[in-house]
C-alpha cells in the first residue's frame, strides 16, 4: 500500500498548444501542481526532511524553522508533519492568505515578517531564532538535499518523457535548487541542452522568482550552470499567466507564466526545439491577489 509520499514526483508533461511563436518549436509544461501538496516543492522539502532525519540532525526538543516564500513552507509544513516533526515558517506579510492557512492546516506555525523587509527579512528573522538555540534551520538556499532531488527525479523524469530530445530546459530561478538539479543530470545525458534561468527585471515582483543581492545569492546556485539568463517583467508575467489558463487550461502561479514567457520569446529564435517548462503550482494560491482579476 502506498503513502501520500510515493506521490511526489512523476508529474505530468504536456505539449503547450498556442504558445510556441514557431511551429517548429514545441513548449512542453511539467505540471508540478499536481503533487500532492501542490507545487513543484514538495520534491526538495521531502529530500531536505529525510535527509536531516537520516544524517540525525533532527533531535527531540528541536524545531524546525525556514524562511520561505510560500510553496516551500506549505511542502515543508506537509512532510513535516507526516514525520511528526514540529515547524515554524517565517515569510513577508504580504504572501497570499491562501497560503498561510494552508500552512497552518498542515500543522506548522506561521511567523510574518514586515513586507518592506522582503525574503531577506524573512531570512534574518529565522537565522536570529537559530542562533538562540533550539532550532534547526534545513535552509533550502544552502541545503544540497535540494538540488538532489531534483537530480534524483525531475532530470530523469523530462529526459524519460521527452526520449532524451529535450533541447532547452526553461525554469524560474528562487532558491535555485530546481535548475541546478536538473541542470546536472541533463547535461550529463547530453552536453548541448542548453539550460535557461528566469530573473525578473528590475522593480519587477515575480512571486517565486528572485534576482538576488549578491549577499543572499543562494549558496547551491552555480552561475555556470545556466548557459542563458532571460530577464521577465511582472507585466509580462501577468499576461503569460492569465493565458495559460485561459488558452491552455493550465491554471498557475505568476512564477510559472514567466517561465512560459521566457520560452515563448526564446521559440521565435530558435530554428526548431523541444523546450520544457516548469509550472511550479496552481493558480488557486493566488486568488486572493490581483494576478487574474
Amino acid at each position: 500500500m502506498s503513502s501520500i509520499l510515493d506521490l511526489v514526483g512523476n508529474t505530468p508533461m504536456v505539449a503547450l498548444q498556442h504558445t510556441s511563436a514557431n511551429p517548429q518549436v514545441t513548449i512542453y509544461a511539467k505540471l508540478e501542481g499536481t503533487n500532492p501538496g501542490g507545487s513543484v516543492k514538495d520534491r526538495a522539502a521531502y529530500g531536505m526532511i529525510k535527509g536531516a532525519l537520516d544524517r540525525g540532525e533532527i533531535k527531540p526538543g528541536i524545531k524546525l524553522i525556514e524562511a520561505t516564500s510560500g510553496n516551500t513552507g506549505i511542502a515543508l509544513a506537509m512532510i513535516a508533519g507526516l514525520f511528526g516533526v514540529e515547524i515554524e515558517l517565517v515569510m513577508p506579510e504580504d504572501a497570499t492568505q491562501e497560503r498561510v492557512l494552508t500552512m497552518e492546516a498542515y500543522g506548522a506555525k506561521v511567523i510574518l515578517t514586515p513586507k518592506e523587509g522582503s525574503m531577506e527579512g524573512s531570512i534574518d528573522y529565522a537565522n536570529a531564532q537559530v542562533a538562540k538555540g533550539g532550532y534547526l534551520m534545513l535552509n533550502q538556499f544552502a541545503n544540497p538535499d535540494n538540488y538532489k532531488m531534483h537530480y534524483r527525479t525531475t532530470g530523469p523524469e523530462i529526459w524519460r518523457d521527452t526520449n532524451g530530445t529535450v533541447t532547452h530546459f526553461v525554469s524560474a530561478m528562487g532558491t535555485t535548487g530546481t535548475i541546478m538539479g536538473v541542470s546536472r543530470y541533463l547535461k550529463e545525458q547530453n552536453p548541448d541542452v542548453q539550460i535557461v534561468g528566469c530573473q525578473p527585471t528590475d522593480g519587477s515582483r515575480i512571486p517565486g522568482i528572485r534576482k538576488w543581492p549578491e549577499a543572499y545569492l543562494p549558496k547551491i546556485f552555480e552561475k555556470e550552470r545556466i548557459d542563458l539568463t532571460m530577464d521577465i517583467s511582472e507585466d509580462e508575467a501577468r499576461a503569460m499567466t492569465r493565458r495559460l489558463a485561459k488558452e491552455e487550461g493550465i491554471f498557475c502561479g505568476m512564477s510559472s507564466g514567466g517561465a512560459v514567457a521566457a520560452a515563448a520569446r526564446l521559440s521565435k529564435e530558435l530554428s526548431s526545439g523541444i523546450l520544457v517548462c516548469i509550472i511550479c503550482d496552481r493558480g488557486d494560491r493566488y486568488l486572493s491577489s490581483d494576478l487574474f482579476s
